[in-house]
């Protein structure tokens, strides 16, 4: 299990090298395809190649006033009347949830013999001319790889969250 200095390492060293094209689907899932790429930890010129998937549920609309009441620990009571204020002049707050699903049956690894910069360039080059709108090719930390997958998870929800609520509101659902 990682430790948070681990945790901070993988934040920190996990890069996209190519997006997808495409966002999070706002009326269906959406399944995005990724490429990691990382060093092996203790070993020169071997570099692991992951392919997998993880898809994105459809994101749901969250409203304050669908529940009884909504926590807000450690605020104010004037943090209750705003929310109530905000509600009665329909300017209530709405909340996008988004839903993942990690399949570790889909991911599949290898590894490759050489320089880390020259396999980048080579997977990036067959990435272009396989030309999936839904790729993501990133490189990560060998052993925290997986924390790699999930910064990007939260860059693509972060990424739509706007073309989302855009289209929520063209139809009318807020």
């Amino acid at each position: 299990m990682p430790d948070k200095a681990d945790i901070q390492y993988a934040m920190e060293h996990s890069h996209v090298l190519r997006e997808p094209d495409h966002r999070i689907n706002t009326f269906g899932s959406t399944k995005f395809h990724f490429v990691i790429l990382s060093e092996m930890m203790d070993c020169v010129d071997k570099v692991v190649v992951r392919r997998g998937s993880v898809e994105a549920h459809k994101p749901q609309i969250i409203r304050p006033s669908h529940y009884t009441s909504v926590e807000l620990e450690g605020f104010d009571e004037n943090a209750a009347e705003l929310l109530e204020w905000l509600k009665k002049h329909d300017k209530e707050p709405v909340f996008f949830q988004y839903g993942f699903n990690f399949k570790r049956t889909e991911v599949n690894s290898e590894v490759i013999t050489g320089n880390f910069e020259i396999v980048k360039a080579e997977v990036l080059k067959q990435i272009q001319k396989e030309d999936d709108p839904m790729m993501v090719l990133m490189e990560s930390v060998d052993d925290t790889w997986e924390i790699g997958l999930l910064k990007f998870s939260i860059d693509i929800i972060q990424k739509s969250q706007e073309i989302n609520q855009f289209d929520f509101k063209r139809r009318g659902l807020i």
